[in-house]
């Protein structure tokens, strides 16, 4: 009768200890630690996805600068204020306490892949697009021919940017590209400094504006006004600009009135803007087109073959005129022709889309469509490897749809940690990083250190009127961090 209680107590004890074991595992070895390399859109909505899905999972999200936010914060143009606000989202995850920033990481240099990768459980690349598609024609090298994203750089604040030379004493400009950001680096040319100075922008690309001699601006695409990139939020700011006329000429949209209802909606409110602006201007739009001393124009099928220049300076582009192939109506293919047209300008800005970089040599990467060659956000032959937002897709879309794959890359990893598809045991997060940070003598930046270098900015701002002033310079930011 004594044999029975001391098998059960024994039993007991057995259950009790494995229970205890399970627990202490999963609270403090084998808890998910997941980095993200990367705090833009696609990194914060990744991890936004990872916090809300596991409740114990801890996310470190690394920036190769020490401020945060990325293409919201360096890529938005400063007359789109509302577009910035999702900050206010990305601020909410990063004070969550199961989530850390840590600026100043320069992933590939500063701590390899192969290094976080064996220090966590999941690494996530999302550190987006960095780079330009060129040309490849003549004159190209040509200091007044400007990347678009450079520019952008330039007047948001980007450190690597802020010394670009942007010559603008000259009177007529060609972008070439149809796409948002042609048209935000058109309308920063165009729209009066007194709106400018209101604005986030930078104050030495501000200065730079107010000198400016530009009075005309032409966005040259290869295609035709239906298979245009931009979108109408931002085509309508164009016609909308004050003392800008638009010019659209009646031949290449006189017929689109015969095809509109057959378009997709988007394309169809477009497509009718583009027409009714051209053929159906109102009195009221005349009028003050007619006064407005400065315009831009938009030209389709042009291919550009030559950038011309006259003892060293730019003094026009050399196009090849398309002509258009193909039975669908938006997806037409563009061959050249031989015949050509050159249309004169002093500064030429390229705006034919970026592409990615592999920042370790251990990436699989597609060199030719700048992206991480992955399935649905997995990195090929690489477990535990993920890939989030452009560096996964290429640089299409807009935040929205950036918000749809960060939070499809997120669902991914839950399900490979709940599949024990990745593993966490001895994977013990960011002390690798701090300790190499330390060896090499380099600044860490906290969140909480990012927001001193926040206040500092808007109170720079208020001092002249605007949102913010924004430090340009690494080193001043580390000082302000770490004051």
């Amino acid at each position: 009768m004594y044999i029975l209680p001391r098998l059960c107590s024994r039993h007991l004890r057995q259950v009790l200890q494995k229970s205890c074991s399970r627990n202490l595992s999963t609270s403090s070895q084998n808890v998910p630690h997941v980095c993200i390399v990367g705090s833009g859109p696609a990194g914060f909505y990744t991890a936004q996805q990872i916090l809300k899905g596991h409740p114990a999972a801890k996310v470190d999200i690394l920036e190769k600068l020490p401020v945060p936010f990325g293409l919201v914060r360096f890529g938005v143009a400063p007359d789109h204020p509302e577009v910035k606000n999702v900050i206010h989202t990305f601020t909410n995850t990063a004070r969550n306490k199961r989530c850390t920033f840590l600026g100043n990481v320069d992933v590939g240099k500063d701590v390899s892949i192969e290094e976080l990768q064996g220090a966590y459980t999941a690494v996530v690349l999302a550190y987006g697009a960095d780079d330009d598609r060129t040309l490849a024609i003549k004159g190209e090298k040509n200091p007044n021919v400007i990347s678009a994203r450079s520019f952008v750089g330039w007047f948001n604040g980007l450190p690597q940017d802020r010394d670009l030379n942007v010559d603008l004493d000259t009177e007529n400009v060609v972008i070439l590209g149809h796409g948002n950001v042609a048209l935000d680096v058109a309308r920063i040319l165009l729209t009066p400094i007194s709106v400018l100075k209101k604005t986030d922008i930078s104050q030495h690309a501000l200065d730079a504006l107010t000198r400016s001699r530009v009075r005309k601006v032409y966005l040259v695409g290869r295609r035709g006004p239906l298979q245009v990139a931009f979108t109408i939020k931002e085509i309508r700011e164009m016609i909308k600009l004050p003392n800008c006329r638009p010019v659209i000429h009646k031949d290449d949209v006189k017929d689109l009135n015969k095809v509109i209802e057959d378009l997709p909606r988007p394309r169809k409110r477009l497509t009718d803007l583009l027409y009714r602006t051209s053929m159906e201007p109102s009195d009221t739009d005349t009028q003050l087109w007619a006064q407005a001393s400065k315009e831009w124009e938009l030209r389709f099928r042009l291919t550009p073959a030559e950038v011309i220049e006259t003892e060293g300076k730019v003094t026009g582009v050399k196009f090849y005129i398309n002509e258009l192939q193909g039975d669908d109506l938006v997806n037409k293919i563009a061959k050249v022709t031989s015949e050509t047209e050159d249309i004169q300008c002093g500064l030429v800005f390229r705006s034919i889309g970026y592409k990615s970089i592999p920042i370790d040599p251990c990436l699989p990467f597609d060199e030719r469509k700048g992206i991480i060659l992955n399935k649905k956000g997995r990195v090929e032959n690489r477990p535990g490897l993920y890939c989030s937002g452009w560096v996964s897709t290429g640089p299409v879309g807009v935040i929205l749809n950036t918000m749809t794959w960060g939070f499809e890359t997120g669902k991914v990893i839950l399900k490979d940690i709940e599949d024990g598809a990745i593993s966490s045991e001895g994977k013990h997060g960011n002390q690798i990083i701090k300790d190499k940070m330390l060896s090499k003598g380099k600044q860490l930046v906290t969140f909480s250190e990012w927001d001193k270098i926040d206040l500092e900015e808007m109170k720079r701002g208020a001092e002249v009127g605007k949102p913010r002033e924004k430090i340009i310079q690494i080193s001043e930011m580390l000082k302000v961090a770490s004051s």
